[in-house]
């Protein structure tokens, strides 16, 4: 095993994560390559009484093996409440992630806005509603698309951080108004919520590509 690719079939539900899980115990690196927290890979360790359930959104499930180094690369878009979030829970349950878990500073981010209106295109939708799971998904890829998303990276700088929220928030009233939804994006509210995560987020912060490169180029095993 040099690197192997784990693709699903978009059907959903195909048992990725714990496929995953079975061979990261061969692998240096894995690193997930794209989607977002609308993910739920449960993976059971142990047996018996001593059985362990854990559901991850993000994180990729090799996090349980403790020799293995686990990546988000720059196809994610992160939510980043809810990768704290599985972060506070992991150690909880005394894993250690100290050195094994790494963000690619290229990687967009999920915000809430997205989520709002994610929400409110769907209910715009009627009775043609698309089954979104409301966690921003769509409208975050659309961001990144048209390069005006927000990148992990760019919470080192916090005036260019919110440079790009003002102007998202903006747009996101804009296309608000056009649905008739009343709901609007304060960009300050949102600078204060990402200040609760901001530190976290930059602690991770990685160049995925280059690890990538650099563990097969010393003879590791990666698994995407």
């Amino acid at each position: 095993m040099r690197c192997v690719v784990v693709v699903g079939a978009q059907w959903g539900d195909e048992g990725k994560g714990k496929i995953v899980d079975v061979l990261a115990e061969q692998a240096t690196i894995v690193a997930r390559y794209q989607g977002g927290a609308n993910a739920g890979h449960t993976v059971r360790v142990g047996e018996g009484a001593d059985e362990e359930e854990h559901i991850l959104h993000l994180i990729p499930s090799g996090i349980l093996n403790p020799e293995t180094r686990c990546l988000l690369g720059n196809g994610v878009v992160v939510d980043p409440w809810v990768l704290a979030r599985e972060m506070d829970a992991l150690r909880a349950r005394g894993i250690d992630l100290d050195g094994r878990l790494g963000l690619s500073r290229r990687a967009h981010l999920v915000l809430p806005y997205h989520r709002l209106l994610d929400a409110a295109q769907e209910d715009s939708r009627g009775s043609k509603k698309i089954g979104t799971t409301g966690r921003g998904i769509g409208p975050a890829y659309r961001d990144k698309i048209s390069r005006a998303g927000l990148r992990v990276g760019d919470l080192r700088n916090v005036d260019r951080t919110r440079e790009i929220v003002a102007a998202a928030a903006v747009r996101a009233n804009v296309t608000l108004a056009g649905l008739g939804d009343e709901r609007r994006v304060d960009a300050d509210e949102v600078m204060s919520e990402l200040e609760t995560v901001r530190p976290a987020m930059v602690e991770l912060l990685t160049d995925a590509g280059d690890e990538i490169r650099g563990g097969l180029a010393s003879g590791g095993r990666v698994l995407l």
